[in-house]
């Protein structure tokens, strides 16, 4: 649906992370429900294999210590979502080559930063060594992060964890036990009406194909039916009740608008699109 790259896993350098045989296309994409291993093996594999492409792709619009909240270039140093950063102890949840967290550890921020893939995760070691830094990393399930209660001021994501865990829910609730009292959650997500559509940066995504109340996951699986890509689709409503129902506030939601100098195309966002349909939606929120 949401696809951050266009998939072509044997060209990826990261073949070796796994069984190339998994990494057939397969069967065409199917929406079916996945169990919480399955998602959260298919989700390490995929990024596994296919962070050298994403990083390739992409690294001139992230940067190599950039915070872009979305492809629509929202700048975390411009808007201040997360608030003050100098002194605090910062979680990235699904962080990929941690830029964010480099940003922040500029910023006088003390980052951690969390991805599912480990081959995500050595990209941010590679840009650690090309600029000097040191943001400190952990492998692990966003849905079962390793790290004590009230250990963090701000957390955060971008794009990150949240598309492709089954257990969003689960993801609310330890982000809201390894938050300090008073810290605050900022999350941005594809915006979820974009389900509704193609994901197409062209004419043909401005119409809408399928019900949006449909949550049922996306799943590109093998010839054996075994899923190698898995995408979670929730309603704003659904966000909106993970968010409440692990405790916090729901502080703001930001739309951002497509900006009018911006004319590149990342996957399925597009002027065209980004002109007429929200692409994005970002939540802030805070441990009342």
């Amino acid at each position: 649906m949401n696809r951050p790259i266009s998939h072509d896993p044997h060209a990826s350098l990261a073949a070796q992370y796994v069984d190339p045989d998994e990494l057939d296309d397969g069967d065409d994409p199917v929406r079916r429900k996945v169990g919480l291993m399955e998602s959260v093996r298919a989700g390490r594999q995929w990024w596994d294999a296919n962070a050298d492409e994403y990083q390739v792709e992409h690294g001139d619009f992230l940067g190599d210590a950039r915070f872009t909240w979305c492809p629509e270039g929202l700048d975390e140093d411009r808007v201040g979502l997360l608030g003050p950063v100098e002194g605090r102890t910062v979680l990235e949840v699904g962080a990929g080559a941690a830029q964010c967290s480099r940003r922040l550890l500029a910023r006088g921020a003390f980052p951690i930063a969390l991805d599912l893939s480990l081959r995500q995760l050595q990209h941010s070691r590679r840009l650690d060594d090309e600029h000097g830094t040191r943001v400190p990393v952990v492998q692990a399930d966003a849905a079962r992060l390793p790290f004590a209660d009230a250990s963090f001021d701000l957390a955060f994501s971008a794009y990150g964890a949240l598309p492709f865990s089954p257990d969003g829910a689960g993801i609310m609730r330890e982000v809201f036990r390894v938050l300090r009292p008073g810290g605050r959650w900022v999350f941005s997500i594809t915006h979820p009406v974009r389900w509704a559509f193609p994901d197409e940066p062209g004419p043909e995504g401005l119409t809408a194909v399928t019900s949006y109340f449909d949550t049922t996951p996306y799943v590109e699986q093998d010839h054996t039916g075994r899923a190698t890509y898995v995408e979670q689709h929730r309603t704003l409503g659904d966000r909106v009740r993970e968010v409440v129902g692990a405790g916090f506030r729901l502080t703001d939601l930001v739309e951002p608008e497509w900006p009018d100098d911006l004319d590149s195309v990342w996957g399925g966002w597009s002027p065209l699109r980004g002109r007429l349909l929200p692409g994005t939606a970002i939540f802030v929120c805070e441990k009342g």
